[in-house]
């Protein structure tokens, strides 16, 4: 998910000059954007070696650590914001990450694949897992262990005691706020501890 509208439409939500932990950060696009654009500081957080390297020829500080390990090594509030960009549905321990997320960051934002959205729920009554551009793989081989929806992170949130500050979805880099759970492929959720 490295669209520029995407990015904008995430970095929208990392108030200029925070410190940020970017959880599964990928190839770094987006810290490099909040870096270049936001004038953001701060480390990514990946364990491929193909994706560190990467982030270190963007400019981008990296760490390479498992997040199923947790993330002990940081205090509480070490961040301004912690953002995790389709990373909660490849996690085993995805509660604990956001609890972890919620500890360690002032302020989080999680976006993840919307599984409530139309072309997925069609697909599901024509007695099929979708395939779709926001999740390419067949049900046999993807590395999504979890698949969720809007409304099930609202519940999420609830349950550990996460305020909303922001919500909407995201179609083609467009964004949602009018019925996201059934109009956008992606969830974004921007949240504070209660």
């Amino acid at each position: 998910m490295t669209e520029k509208s995407t990015l904008r439409a995430i970095a929208s939500l990392v108030p200029p000059g925070s410190r940020v932990l970017d959880l599964g950060c990928g190839d770094g696009s987006l810290l490099a954007h909040l870096q270049a654009e936001r004038g953001c500081t701060g480390y990514g957080i990946e364990y491929d070696d193909a994706n560190v390297l990467a982030c270190v020829r963007r400019g981008v500080n990296v760490l390479q650590l498992n997040l199923e390990d947790g993330l002990a090594i940081f205090e509480d509030n070490s961040f301004d914001v912690v953002l995790q960009i389709d990373t909660l549905q490849h996690l085993r321990n995805a509660e604990v990450m956001l609890r972890e997320t919620a500890r360690i960051g002032k302020q989080g934002v999680v976006a993840f694949p919307n599984f409530a959205h139309w072309p997925n729920r069609l697909s599901i009554l024509q007695g099929r897992m979708p395939v779709t551009k926001r999740l390419p793989y067949q049900w046999y081989d993807t590395p999504n262990i979890r698949v969720g929806t809007f409304k099930d992170f609202e519940v999420l949130a609830i349950k550990n005691k996460l305020r909303i500050l922001d919500s909407f979805g995201l179609q083609n880099g467009h964004v949602r706020r009018v019925l996201p759970n059934a109009l956008a492929s992606t969830a974004v959720f921007h949240f504070e501890h209660a």
